[in-house]
């Protein structure tokens, strides 16, 4: 097959050949990807809106939620997002998706996190990026399209249900539970509890958040609605 890219020459390394006498050319064209199994990836938009002064992620928040009209997970409501072209980057089917789905566009927005599991998603082997966004209320009024059946606005009210140092393996761990709630129109309420795990000691913090239990909220979203929250509060704390 031909090279992936159109200039290869900052591929070239050293200019050598391999050991089976081919040049990065050469084996390019030689190349098959069909022999390996390769994940999907995502990309998932978290919108968060405040109203006034943004001092706490505990009141005055909103966040941009879409109603599923497809497998799976239909009817439930989840992040705007979807899959990655081929030939396109990530944070464009962050922002693509995001106006096919919402019609929002030109909204800034940051990576941050990956999720990889393997059990995520019935479909196929996929991992999703999150990125975050921040707006206030001069946002424009979502549109729902695509795959999303309706585009809504939901307040959030996340609270801390407990707190625990555990011993897990040699690690001291600290464990948060957190309880989510939103509620959209018509009073359309979606909930679930999130654990989060975080190295109680040590430079890195290596961070675990599972999905407790959860209610109308499509996937594994109620941990990226959380993790995106938590990484809100750490920044204005």
């Amino acid at each position: 097959m031909a090279a992936f890219l159109e200039d290869i020459t900052p591929f070239l390394g050293d200019g050598s050949n391999n050991e089976a006498g081919l040049s990065l050319k050469e084996f390019l064209d030689e190349y098959d990807q069909s022999r390996y199994e390769c994940p999907c990836m995502t990309a998932d938009v978290m919108v968060f809106r405040h109203t006034g002064e943004l001092k706490t992620v505990k009141s005055g928040m909103s966040l941009l939620m879409v109603k599923r009209r497809n497998h799976p997970s239909i009817g439930y409501w989840a992040l705007p997002g979807g899959f990655c072209e081929m030939r396109e980057d990530l944070e464009e089917t962050a922002r693509r998706e995001l106006m096919e789905e919402t019609g929002l566009t030109s909204v800034p927005i940051e990576l941050i996190n990956t999720w990889g599991e393997v059990w995520r998603d019935p479909r196929s082997r996929i991992i999703t990026a999150a990125y975050l966004a921040l707006v206030d209320d001069s946002i424009a009024k979502p549109v729902a399209g695509d795959d999303a059946a309706k585009a809504e606005w939901f307040d959030i009210s996340i609270e801390t249900k407990g707190e625990a140092e555990l011993d897990l393996k040699g690690k001291r761990i600290k464990r948060s539970l957190y309880s989510l709630c939103l509620t959209g129109p018509s009073d359309e309420i979606c909930t679930a509890t999130v654990s989060v795990d975080v190295n109680a000691e040590g430079i890195l913090k290596e961070k675990h958040l599972k999905v407790i239990e959860s209610n109308n909220i499509a996937f594994d979203h109620a941990r990226f609605i959380v993790d995106g929250l938590l990484y809100i509060q750490e920044r204005i704390s």
